[in-house]
């Protein structure tokens, strides 16, 4: 059976600035149900690569394609770039998923909508609905993050190091969700990540990126790993 058509796909893609690109090309595809993993050491240029893939910044060469006009992509960047100042309560955060011209200034009329209270409690959070979102703890504010998500009908989630500030036991949770989420609603997930043990227990898709060493190196997690270029960045396997 034919495979179907990637949601989105880089081809020949070089990012960088002015004019200048900092990775070789990167061709890949991806599609519908798969979770993809993009790791490197700090500063390799995943997120630039990352911002390019979704149009937020303009690529050096080559192009970024989508197979479908109404691709519904949703973009969680690193928590240092999420604003905590909003006096939103959780479920003014997910609610935020389903209508994207809500503001905290201007709040939504005519009741609840019942995706919200489905999506939080899917991700176990339903008792914090009516909490200030910058009170919870790391683990709670990844879990409304997520709701937001589920309500968001997205086709390809991005997520770029969503587990940075959490504990090992809260990374393998969120790790869990997403993937339940992936499962349950078919979408494509991108994450940005390093906890390789993470990447080779739920993703089937990994990216490798290393400006130092002109590295773009895309397959099976198992593949990546292996890889000298992988092993020399990085001294124990995962």
């Amino acid at each position: 059976m034919a495979q179907p058509p990637p949601l989105l796909a880089s081809r020949q893609l070089e990012v960088g600035y002015l004019g200048q690109a900092i990775l070789p090309p990167v061709d890949l595809e991806i599609r519908a149900g798969e979770f993809w993993a993009v790791i490197g050491r700090n500063g390799s240029g995943k997120t630039t690569w990352l911002k390019t893939m979704l149009g937020l910044m303009p690529p050096v060469k080559g192009s970024v394609e989508q197979s479908r006009a109404d691709l519904n992509l949703s973009y969680l960047p690193q928590r240092k770039a999420i604003d905590e100042l909003y006096p939103l309560l959780a479920r003014d955060v997910v609610r935020m998923g389903l209508d994207r011209k809500w503001s905290f200034v201007r709040p939504w009329f005519g009741g609840e909508p019942p995706e919200v209270e489905r999506a939080l409690d899917e991700m176990g959070v339903l008792g914090l609905a009516n909490e200030p979102f910058r009170r919870l703890s790391e683990g709670q504010k990844q879990r409304v993050l997520f709701a937001r998500l589920s309500v968001s009908s997205a086709h390809l989630a991005v997520l770029d190091e969503p587990t940075s500030a959490m504990d090992q036991v809260a990374e393998h949770e969120a790790f869990t969700l997403l993937d339940g989420l992936r499962k349950r609603h078919g979408l494509a997930i991108v994450i940005v990540s390093h906890y390789l043990g993470m990447v080779r227990r739920f993703a089937d898709r990994a990216l490798l990126l290393d400006r130092d060493t002109q590295t773009a190196l895309s397959g099976a997690p198992s593949a990546v790993f292996a890889d000298d270029r992988f092993q020399a960045r990085f001294s124990e396997r995962p």
